[in-house]
């Protein structure tokens, strides 16, 4: 049941909670992508190929949709904090391993293992945020964290140059471990419970996966977690791709194209701003529909583009940044929607996002360079693929004109 902070116990300062809470919602994303900058470095380093490495990124993604399909629910049953702590605990640990694997096989079961400590953060800081705000407060404040996570992914490349200018690609694993030590004392400071043990669930796991069951049997639901992990897969996709295409297509350094994402990153920021302002003015459904139009439309562009033989950095930038710029507002808006939707159950509502996003992300992925070449097209089919299946689970299922998840009032 979602409540307002007023009904929330205990309290605690609402600035220094959503800002921890941010910084657990762009850790794992970090975690995801600060690396693709020394994806070439990698090949190197273990002697393989460009696809064993994208593979590394999919066991982070697999590791975060199983963690948050698992700690969400359970977090229902046993409260948030005591997993919030161990999480960022052993996402410090795993990241040190990675920073010292010694073969590709134990890079990638450390990078599994980090995403399931990663998702930790990811899934329950959004439970937190519905167990003390309801309304248009918690979409703001939603909003907020759905910046941070897709911002994220997008910034990440831009440090990850920044410490691949200053040392190995190992470097990189460092500085993440160090940030979960970081996060954890946080935690600790302004983390307060926030699901008194009168309102968890009994029953423990069983139970937990009951709730998951009963959100399961509602279409709106099964639609809108469709619509978010098919726009994410293609973020993914887009993101996997990308330092192939704009440093070998294009030709871009490591520190150029960095800036190529920064910007993105603006559009992303300017997008989220957009939604935290019109939320409580217009319907949340109206703002989804218009952020997977803009995804639509962004793409389309681009595959006609190059079909048309125009393959240009400025035409392919732009397309892409009108994708990241949609997707702002597509994140924070279903978000809210699927939180709402699933209000009973908070936890397994936002594990179930974060599967849903996530193990698509992960199938996304490898898939520019699965023909063993990436280029423009084969990042543009790829997700133009992904935002079309997003707008058809928006019709067939979500099916925004009945108003789930709006306000009482909105609808």
């Amino acid at each position: 049941m979602t409540v307002s902070i007023d009904s929330a116990a205990p309290r605690t300062a609402t600035g220094p909670l959503v800002a921890v809470l941010g910084g657990l919602s762009a850790v794992s994303p970090f975690a995801t992508d600060m690396y693709a900058p020394g994806f070439p470095e990698i090949v190197t380093s273990f002697g393989t190929t460009r696809a064993a490495v994208q593979l590394s990124l999919t066991a982070c993604l697999v590791g975060l949709a199983v963690g948050q399909v698992v700690l969400g629910p359970v977090s229902d049953a046993l409260g948030r904090r005591r997993l919030l702590l161990a999480g960022s605990g052993m996402f410090s640990v795993w990241s040190l391993v990675c920073a010292l694997a010694p073969s590709l096989a134990v890079f990638d079961v450390a990078r599994l293992l980090q995403g399931i400590a990663g998702s930790a953060g990811l899934v329950i800081g959004r439970a937190v945020i519905s167990d003390r705000f309801s309304g248009a407060r918690a979409a703001r404040k939603l909003s907020t964290l759905s910046v941070i996570a897709m911002t994220a992914p997008v910034l990440a490349p831009v440090a990850g140059g920044l410490l691949l200018g200053a040392g190995s690609w190992r470097l990189v694993f460092v500085a993440l471990a160090v940030s979960g030590l970081l996060l954890s004392t946080a935690v600790w400071a302004w983390v307060p419970e926030s699901l008194p043990a009168e309102r968890r669930r009994t029953g423990g796991l069983r139970a937990a996966i009951a709730a998951m069951g009963t959100l399961l049997r509602r279409r709106e639901l099964i639609g809108h977690l469709l619509l978010m992990g098919c726009g994410l897969a293609a973020l993914f996709a887009y993101i996997s791709g990308s330092p192939f295409l704009f440093q070998s297509v294009y030709g871009l350094s490591a520190s150029a194209y960095g800036l190529v994402f920064a910007t993105n990153a603006v559009g992303t920021v300017v997008a989220g701003a957009l939604f935290g302002r019109l939320a409580g003015r217009l319907r949340l459904n109206s703002l989804l529909v218009i952020g997977v139009t803009l995804t639509v439309v962004s793409m389309i562009t681009l595959m006609t583009l190059l079909v048309s033989g125009i393959s240009t950095l400025p035409t392919t930038w732009a397309c892409l940044f009108g994708l990241t710029f949609g997707f702002g507002i597509l994140l924070p808006a279903s978000t809210t929607i699927i939180l709402a939707v699933g209000g009973d159950a908070p936890g397994a509502a936002s594990g179930m996002l974060g599967g849903a996003q996530f193990v698509l992300g992960a199938t996304a992925a490898p898939l520019p360079g699965v023909l063993g070449s990436t280029t423009a097209m084969s990042t543009a089919v790829v997700v133009l693929g992904f935002v079309l299946l997003s707008a058809l689970a928006l019709i067939t299922l979500a099916r925004p004109w009945q108003g789930h998840g709006e306000p009482a009032g909105r609808h």
